[in-house]
């Protein structure tokens, strides 16, 4: 078996906890829930005790790779997935020795979501899974919706039974419709070995189970999920529109609905118990905002991690074809998130990380990472960055940056839309560069924001999670650039995974109801504006948002050809 990379442990001591809970007269009866968060990068593993809280005994990182083709492509390997899984559970129980596997009561899951895995009948994939972040299938969208006459960019005569059946329409290259419609042009000897369409979670829940399944949300994912009330399920009508083979689409479940017991050889590979059960869990859109406490309407959560999003949960769906909001199926029936969705925004982080933090050409014959010294007190070198970043003002000089790495979908889909830095001196600096860096996350963020308060009322006070969350610098940034109290909860990069451990936790009757989650996770840290800042962030909010529309014409004309 391959080892992790960039295997990261952080181990939370039940036997602290339990005598921090006796010191406050709490009664510890608890259930202990493992979880798998599988992540654009890598994955994490946790080992909840769900009782008066939701408590974060153990967890384990391992990273992967994301493969990213010349012609726009990004897969994954779904072994590299499998691995991580194993080598992260036994690290977990290794931590934790005193919980057995047969201690551990459930297994639930939380997943980026809109993957594509194809699979043959004993759920080997066909093809290396196609991510999320996929945009190589510009043609196929051009000849299936991107033509005649259009609203938004989709054909008029599909947009409106989309937009009737769904909720919403597959008008983005990313969509999972075509990358199916990719692999049928491109690989047909692999697409007539399909027997099923899986997404990335679901994939795993096969490995684990044998079954062939799809939560719900994942299933509105694929955008070919009827919403209409008496009608739920796979749509015909739009499965024929689209030509979509309806046999390759699986049983769709909910997200509390146990799938079936782990078997014999999944438990063997994982060091875990025959038998246990495995429960659907959701996809990282759905789950997130549960985990960082947000469970009633009107509540918005914003995250930032390898992507990053504005979500706030509505009890009606409806729709913004112009700015590419959509209100999607979650894990609460009857409930919405309204939901826009930036393609890199952590990302962007880690590519300063790499291209501007660290020197890439040789020009010193030696070189250190600042965290690895032993003077140094800075946990990460992301830590030291957020550090740096506080040595140029708010404004970062007047420079801008577009967080557009990978393309972006919302408030517009541009697949050719590019990064770059504006307004640069000769007075800039890397300093100055690196801060911009992160506002132009922040001010994406905002921006798409304002777009949701164009329909819905987004509450004043919002839930920050992800990677984004740990820093405090970021947080209060956040705070500053959107004009609104942020806060954030323990764990804020767990968040995924506490929501996993919800849908498992009313899974076996322990929660009455999600909405009960409210009340485990309190927030434990909050940021208020600074007005002044506030001021001094909107003459640079003002150009960013218009950024996009000045050089459309320039990002197609560099990189149409190259996408080809």
């Amino acid at each position: 078996m391959r080892g992790c990379r960039n295997p990261e442990l952080s181990v939370q001591r039940v036997s602290e906890a339990a005598a921090q809970s006796a010191q406050n007269g709490e009664k510890m009866e608890e259930t202990y829930i493992l979880t798998y968060d599988i992540g654009t990068t890598g994955l994490k593993t946790g080992l909840f005790a769900v009782g008066s809280r939701v408590r974060l005994m153990a967890g384990a990182t391992c990273g992967y790779h994301l493969y990213i083709l010349e012609n726009g492509g990004a897969e994954q390997d779904a072994d590299e997935w499998w691995n991580a899984m194993c080598s992260t559970t036994r690290q977990v129980l290794e931590a934790v020795p005193e919980i057995r596997p047969e201690d551990i009561a459930g297994i639930s899951f939380c997943s980026q979501m809109q993957g594509l895995v194809l699979v043959d009948e004993h759920g080997v994939p066909v093809h290396r899974p196609m991510s999320y972040m996929d945009q190589r299938a510009t043609e196929e969208i051009r000849k299936g919706i991107a033509n005649g006459v259009r609203i938004a960019g989709a054909n008029i005569a599909k947009l409106i039974p989309s937009l009737l059946i769904t909720g919403a329409v597959s008008s983005s290259v990313k969509d999972p419709i075509w990358k199916y419609k990719w692999i049928e042009t491109h690989e047909p000897e692999n697409f007539a070995r399909a027997y099923k369409w899986l997404d990335v979670k679901e994939y795993i829940i096969c490995r684990c189970t044998g079954r062939f399944v799809m939560t719900k949300d994942s299933a509105y994912g694929t955008l070919l999920y009827d919403t209409r009330k008496g009608h739920e399920g796979w749509s015909r009508e739009l499965c024929r529109m689209f030509h979509i083979r309806m046999d390759l689409l699986p049983e769709i479940i909910r997200t509390t609905d146990p799938v079936g017991p782990l078997t014999r050889k999944a438990a063997e590979e994982l060091g875990l118990a025959e038998g246990i059960p495995v429960f659907g869990g959701g996809g990282d859109a759905t789950l997130i905002g549960i985990g960082s406490g947000c469970v009633h309407t009107g509540q918005t959560h914003i995250y930032s991690g390898t992507s990053g999003w504005v979500s706030t949960i509505v009890d009606r769906q409806l729709v913004d074809a112009s700015s590419m909001i959509a209100a999607i199926v979650g894990a609460q029936d009857g409930r919405f998130n309204y939901f826009a969705e930036m393609e890199t925004a952590g990302k962007c982080f880690d590519w300063v990380m790499h291209h501007l933090a660290l020197d890439e050409i040789n020009i010193y014959l030696d070189k250190h990472d600042v965290c690895s010294s032993p003077e140094s007190t800075c946990r990460s070198l992301y830590d030291y960055l957020s550090e740096v970043v506080q040595r140029a003002e708010p404004g970062a000089g007047g420079v801008i940056f577009t967080p557009w790495l990978h393309g972006n979908r919302c408030p517009f889909e541009d697949p050719y839309s590019a990064g770059m830095f504006f307004n640069i001196r000769l007075e800039t600096g890397k300093t100055e560069m690196i801060r911009a860096v992160l506002e132009g996350i922040c001010y994406h963020l905002r921006w798409m924001l304002e777009c949701q308060d164009r329909k819905i009322h987004t509450s004043e006070v919002i839930r920050f999670s992800g990677g984004g969350a740990l820093s405090d610098v970021t947080s209060q940034m956040l705070a500053d650039i959107t004009g609104r109290t942020i806060e954030v909860v323990a764990h804020p990069q767990n968040v995924g995974a506490v929501g996993a451990a919800a849908t498992a936790s009313v899974g076996l009757g322990i929660l009455h109801d999600i909405e009960d989650l409210d009340r485990l996770i309190p927030a434990v840290r909050s940021f208020r504006p600074d007005p002044s800042r506030h001021e001094v962030y909107n003459r640079s909010y003002q150009v960013f948002t218009r950024l996009h529309q000045a050089n459309q014409k320039f990002f197609r004309e560099l990189n149409a050809a190259a996408s080809k």
